[in-house]
């Protein structure tokens, strides 16, 4: 006769079992990531198109403050692609910060009823702006074929940088949407953040109109570099625009640890108040 074994999951007495969790529980990761991509644009006038809609406005916005204010475009490069490649990441980042931020009170009900690593939630929102990604990328697609721009083969390189988006994007949305449990706040802040760092980016311009001005401090540029986008967006002109966007190395290499840092810390602090998310929320 088979013996049959009854597993008993009670929230807090599995951790050892935690990041293993994270796998048997994957069934639900991908349950969540295909519910939020059936549901985010439901009982919309023009659904999906939104995920288009979106990306195209803010190239538009920042082509037009870019040529306002006469950021420097490299080489020969159309002031659109130049944009387009930075709007390419930061709309990914964007959406899945924000995503990511309010997925646990989203969840609410889902979290108070059954055990599962809390972690999944939060992830899964991530993974799906994957999907809006994949739309944005073809829009800048289309962009480079319609002025017969060709990338040259560090174009390979994109998802490495597409990988620091990720952990960037989850550091910082693990951080806050812990943080949000306890202090509802945050769902205010979390658009500031948002704008605030779009114009802090550099979407519109370059960030050799940063580095190349003599007239800034070098405390601002070093504060600027602090910024996890920048590198991300260097390294998204770098691998599509080729040489006539420059890879500032330092800054470049202060982005990478900041990333690595907030996820660090993200997870960390994520894991060290999962424990009361159930009886706080």
């Amino acid at each position: 006769m088979t013996k049959k074994h009854r597993i008993v999951l009670e929230a807090g007495t599995v951790d050892r079992h935690y990041w293993r969790d994270l796998w048997t529980y994957r069934g639900l990761f991908g349950f969540l990531a295909w519910r939020d991509i059936l549901v985010r644009y439901k009982q919309t006038a023009i659904g999906i198109a939104w995920s288009a809609i979106r990306p195209l406005l803010t190239l538009a916005m920042m082509a037009f403050l870019g040529w306002l204010f006469e950021s420097k475009v490299p080489g020969d490069v159309p002031r659109l692609l130049l944009v387009g490649a930075a709007t390419l990441p930061w709309t990914f980042f964007s959406t899945a910060f924000s995503e990511a931020s309010n997925s646990l009170i989203a969840n609410s009900n889902l979290l108070t009823k059954v055990y599962f690593p809390r972690l999944i939630v939060p992830a899964s929102t991530v993974i799906v702006c994957l999907v809006d990604f994949l739309i944005s990328f073809i829009i800048l697609v289309v962009l480079m074929l319609a002025y017969r721009f060709t990338p040259d083969v560090r174009l390979l390189l994109l998802p490495l940088f597409l990988l620091l988006a990720l952990v960037t994007a989850m550091g910082s949305g693990l951080l806050v949407a812990a943080l949000n449990v306890k202090y509802r706040d945050f769902r205010f802040l979390v658009p500031f953040i948002v704008q605030f760092g779009l114009y802090a980016s550099p979407v519109a311009f370059t960030s050799a109109d940063i580095f190349g001005n003599e007239r800034i401090p070098q405390a601002l540029k070093f504060i600027y570099a602090l910024n996890p986008m920048v590198g991300v967006i260097d390294g998204f002109r770098w691998c599509i625009l080729g040489g006539s966007s420059p890879l500032y190395l330092p800054a470049f290499l202060l982005s990478i640890g900041i990333s690595l840092l907030l996820l660090v810390v993200g997870v960390r602090y994520f894991r060290s108040t999962e424990r009361g998310f159930a009886d706080v929320i």
